[in-house]
């Protein structure tokens, strides 16, 4: 299993946030982002937003840190890319 998250330089709501994606399903996704205690709300599309201060928890727990441009392009590679205003 192998999950990455990009840096916290995505604003929002008063925070900095990151994205955490995988490249095999949104099966193993949603498997990791329960195990490290992120929300379902968290979860947008393909992705899950995640906190700042949230970054090390998914990190310790195995997730790959990766820049945006590499993790959007490993996620359009494993066609699991779902861009705004496509249907899901």
């Amino acid at each position: 299993m192998t999950l990455y998250i990009d840096p916290p330089t995505w604003p929002g709501h008063g925070r900095m946030w990151s994205h955490l994606v995988s490249d095999v399903s949104y099966e193993e996704l949603h498997t990791f982002a329960a195990a490290i205690g992120c929300p379902a709300r968290a979860f947008e599309r393909d992705h899950y937003d995640l906190p700042s201060h949230r970054y090390a928890d998914a990190v310790a727990a195995g997730a790959v840190e990766i820049g945006s441009k590499e993790l959007v392009r490993r996620l359009t590679t494993a066609g699991l890319r779902r861009p705004k205003g496509r249907p899901a």
